[in-house]
């Protein structure tokens, strides 16, 4: 897994770009911290960031292929050839290289798990490779299909690819947005980057947060291709984005699609469990130490079972997992209507189970009020989460992870594929008019946005947007001839998760994890289970009455029947009192500073009675999330120096 950044200016020579360039990799060094690469030719320049995983001496980047489809040596040119004066007569057509200069180049971040089955079928096509990557492969399949490559790949990733004899970029991301992509136009091109900051390291870029933005931070629904800032969009998963002279075009490869499920009951779930032996079993594949993150749910706990198998198979086990906890948790808990009970015992139990090598990752109030961690947080997500010890603890327990494994199997987007969620089994909230988690916890988003100034929030006019979002959604929904009832509607709640909600959790996931080097696999978003579980009857995914039947069903002889039957709970939020002290008085301080540059956004009535209130009252469980948001915003607009646009 790796950080990739680049610069195309058709009308500016890029090869005297290189600080520039260096800035905007160096940004992407917490997502590669084994190796740097960059390359550079007239209008164009690429950077690279490298995790090592696979084939750790030939996977090097920007890697390079000629158009006799030798791959280069994958180290770096520190320059690349320089494009030669178009007054020249002896200058060749554009599209037709000097000799010497590669045919095409990439720079790329994931992991392409069917890579050994394409190296094959491209070696028998006539390519040659030089080593054992992935990357290779990939670049091979641009060779080979061009901008059909996606296409062929089974995996996560993010790429980019310049086409030296067509003089175009083609960035690439994969099916579920697993892994991150953004790109900013410019007048004659584009900048791009695995993360904002990367493009922010360009000084074309500007920092500004207009309404839009700060609707889709407070909206709760993952649009895509907005980003926080202004100018700047993510490539949209599944998508295809081609930039060239002529200017930007954007192409879907691939998207969920309504099918007629063939299937009786025995055979869909024998084919559930089939496909993850499958997946789990490719994701496995790694040249570094590899785990799992366990919570002791059925998602988590079915993903530690299955890899513990795999590596028995392969005489490597055993399996090395690790859960999150915090002190006194499980002594002091309390149930809540999302929690009914702590996370720990049920760990324990899987753990023992499967024979995991286990250990966990007890946090305190302290780990999580750490100035220093916040803010590596606040750098990694490039934006305020409102979320606080939930992103936190998740960046403490991948920085705890990352000194003992690289790589590690995460249970994530099981409930999306599944229908696991409280609000997939609301009648209320499914039928609502606005998408079904919205509906189920529109109290508690409100309060969240207690605490910005009144004004603010009706010119944003949130519900204008949110039902804007949830109109393009509900228009997007592939449908089957004479789908009616319960089953039309929740194919709808099916899609609205795994194309506006699921990106929330994969994107905390892929920040939080990279920015200490740690690979995340999510093995149920696996796009061939997707788009069987996508097309599955809503009565086959509830058969037993209970969420998530078929996955309970497929893996019951993997696991304890008390971590089976276990009901869904998320991951957790530390109770102890002494963190809502803490952010209790870290939010006096903050007012207490008028200059702040979050206070413009500010009620300062209503700020100012949260500190009045007592610490654990009912109102402040609601409050919390308020006042992380305010302290985010804050710390945001500060250290990013970001320029505020927004209506008056």
């Amino acid at each position: 897994m790796c950080g990739i950044t680049g610069w195309v200016d058709f009308e500016r020579d890029l090869d005297h770009e290189h600080a520039v360039l260096a800035a905007m990799t160096a940004t992407m060094a917490c997502r590669g911290p084994d190796d740097e690469g960059m390359w550079t030719d007239a209008h164009v320049g690429l950077g690279h960031r490298r995790l090592s995983v696979i084939d750790l001496q030939g996977g090097r980047q920007p890697m390079m292929a000629d158009s006799g489809c030798g791959a280069g040596s994958g180290t770096p040119d520190p320059g690349g050839p320089g494009t030669p004066d178009p007054g020249d007569p002896g200058t060749p057509d554009p599209g037709t290289p000097d000799p010497g200069t590669p045919a095409a180049v990439l720079t790329y971040s994931g992991e392409v798990y069917n890579f050994r089955a394409l190296r094959e079928e491209l070696a028998a096509a006539g390519h040659r490779f030089r080593t054992r990557s992935d990357t290779e492969v990939v670049l091979h399949a641009y060779l080979e299909w061009g901008d059909d490559l996606a296409g062929h790949l089974n995996g996560m990733y993010a790429f980019a690819v310049w086409d030296t004899r067509a003089e175009c970029l083609l960035l690439v991301r994969d099916r579920m947005g697993i892994k991150p992509l953004y790109y900013y136009p410019t007048p004659h091109g584009v900048l791009f980057g695995s993360e904002p900051k990367a493009i922010l390291a360009n000084p074309a870029a500007r920092r500004v947060l207009d309404a839009d933005g700060l609707r889709d931070l407070l909206s709760f629904v993952k649009t895509p291709e907005h980003s926080p800032f202004a100018g700047m969009y993510e490539v949209r998963p599944g998508s295809v984005v081609r930039i060239d002279r002529s200017g930007l075009r954007k192409r879907r490869y691939w998207q969920l699609e309504a099918r007629e499920h063939p299937d009786d009951l025995a055979t869909t779930v024998a084919t559930v469990r089939e496909l993850l032996d499958d997946i789990v079993t490719r994701q496995l594949v790694s040249d570094v130490p590899l785990c799992t993150l366990l919570s002791g749910g059925l998602d988590s706990s079915v993903i530690t079972a299955l890899a513990a198998n795999g590596l028995a198979e392969r005489g490597a086990g055993p399996v090395r997992s690790f859960a999150v906890d915090f002190v006194g948790q499980t002594e002091r808990f309390r149930a809540d209507a999302m929690r009914d009970a702590p996370d720990a015992p049920y760990v324990h139990e899987l753990a023992k189970h499967v024979a995991a090598d286990h250990s966990d990752i007890v946090l305190d109030t302290r780990d999580l009020m750490d100035r220093e961690v916040r803010s590596a947080v606040l750098r990694a997500n490039d934006a305020p989460n409102g979320m606080g010890d939930m992103f936190t603890s998740l960046y403490l327990l991948f920085r705890a992870i990352r000194g003992h494994s690289t790589v590690a199997l995460s249970g994530e987007s099981a409930d999306e594929v599944f229908g696991g969620y409280l609000w997939f089994h609301d009648p209320e909230a499914v039928h609502a008019d606005t998408f079904p988690w919205l509906a189920m916890f529109g109290r508690a988003g409100g309060e969240r946005l207690g605490l910005l100034d009144s004004g603010l929030i009706k010119a944003l006019d949130l519900p204008a947007y949110r039902a804007d979002s949830y109109g393009q959604a509900l228009a997007e929904v592939p449908r089957l001839p004479g789908e009616v009832g319960l089953e039309r509607r929740m194919r709808e709640v099916g899609y609205f998760h795994l194309t506006r909600f699921v990106q929330y959790l994969l994107d905390r996931k892929d920040r939080m994890s990279m920015a200490s080097g740690l690979e995340v696999r999510v093995p149920f978003c696996d796009h061939r289970l997707v788009e069987y579980v996508f097309n599955a009857p809503w009565a086959m995914k509830t058969f037993d009455g209970r969420e998530k039947s078929l996955l309970r069903a497929a893996t019951a002889d993997l696991l304890p029947e008390s971590v089976s039957a276990r009901r869904k709970s998320p991951y957790p939020s530390t109770q102890d009192p002494a963190y809502e002290q803490a952010l209790h008085e870290e939010f006096g301080r903050l007012l207490a500073r008028p200059d702040a540059p979050v206070m413009p956004l500010v009620d300062r009535e209503q700020a100012h009675a949260i500190l009045t209130e007592s610490v654990g009252s009912v109102s402040s469980e609601f409050a919390r999330r308020a006042v992380e948001l305010v302290l985010g915003l804050d710390q945001w607009l500060e250290e990013y120096e970001v320029e505020v646009d927004l209506p008056a």
